[in-house]
């Protein structure tokens, strides 16, 4: 870990988290889901791994022994051997089950036409990243500007300062958005960011197919930026897909939450409504739950979600 953070597993948060991907061919993804099932099962590990032909993406968490024994044996695989994670500590597990899928992409896109491992775009360091946002250009002396690929519920939660960001509701939405707005990017510096780098990968590659010129990713995503340089032309938090709902720029959960009913992120000044109510409602679905309620049976009051 960076001098920033310097987050070590301890008595108060002996779980390790991590996410790490690669693009990779996997033609034996079907072989390997229950080698690796029974790897998560020994060292007692949460939360998911998806393996796809175009590659392999994970979020885990466990104890620091179960975490470094399920990378040990990923990277025997050669294909795997470069395989790279972003860590952070919890008191709890951040997941509470452990699944292994079987997906057609890492992430949908529905490019076909992309595939990363044949050549990425250029990646710029968090480090290198933040000196250019200091002096508002890059080494060349073009503009930066900060594209963001997730969607919009993320977004929300947390972002560079001054980024673009398409509000989008689903990755695959995004080549369609980027079209209508690229006019604004040219002659301009793009560095297109996410949570950890598989988007912003994909995205940055199919810009580049696109013939849209100076595109860099944020290498390791906003997860890396924070591990390394810290919050520095940030704002707010990170929005991640576990029990932890956010994550501060020294990777520490925060208090932005979800709301059980209807999954919503609600962030600490929303917690102060009435409308909020931990395990029952919030001020997004509140307003819709008493409807329901008492218009409906109910059979037909909204359900909580697990």
């Amino acid at each position: 870990m960076s001098a920033n953070t310097e987050c070590n597993a301890s008595a108060s948060a002996p779980f390790v988290n991590i996410a790490a991907y690669k693009f990779v061919s996997l033609d034996d993804t079907e072989a390997m889901r229950p080698r690796l099932q029974a790897l998560c099962r020994e060292h007692a590990l949460k939360g998911t791994i998806l393996l796809t032909p175009e590659g392999i993406n994970l979020f885990l968490s466990g104890t620091r022994g179960g975490i470094d024994a399920l990378l040990a044996a990923l990277r025997a695989d050669a294909r795997l051997a470069d395989l790279e994670a972003k860590e952070s500590y919890s008191a709890e597990q951040s997941h509470k089950r452990m699944l292994v899928k079987l997906k057609r992409e890492i992430i949908t896109m529905r490019m076909p036409l992309i595939r990363p491992e044949l050549g990425r775009a250029p990646a710029v360091a968090p480090a290198t990243l933040k000196d250019w946002l200091d002096r508002g250009m890059d080494d060349a002396g073009r503009p930066v500007v900060m594209l963001d690929t997730r969607n919009a519920f993320e977004v929300e939660v947390g972002s560079f300062d001054g980024t673009i960001d398409y509000g989008i509701e689903k990755f695959s939405d995004f080549p369609a958005a980027l079209e209508a707005r690229r006019a604004e990017l040219a002659g301009k510096t793009v560095v297109t960011f996410c949570t950890g780098g598989i988007r912003c990968e994909k995205a940055a590659i199919h810009m580049q197919n696109i013939g849209i010129d100076h595109v860099y990713q944020l290498e390791g995503g906003i997860l890396k930026y924070f591990e390394q340089v810290g919050g520095a032309h940030y704002t707010g938090e990170c929005f991640v897909f576990d029990y932890r709902t956010a994550l501060n720029a020294r990777l520490e959960a925060a208090a932005t939450t979800a709301c059980f009913a209807c999954r919503a992120v609600v962030t600490p000044r929303q917690q102060l409504s009435p409308d909020y109510v931990v395990g029952v409602s919030c001020p997004h679905c509140k307003p819709a739950a008493a409807v329901s309620t008492d218009s409906a049976s109910p059979a037909q009051a909204p359900q909580a979600r697990p």
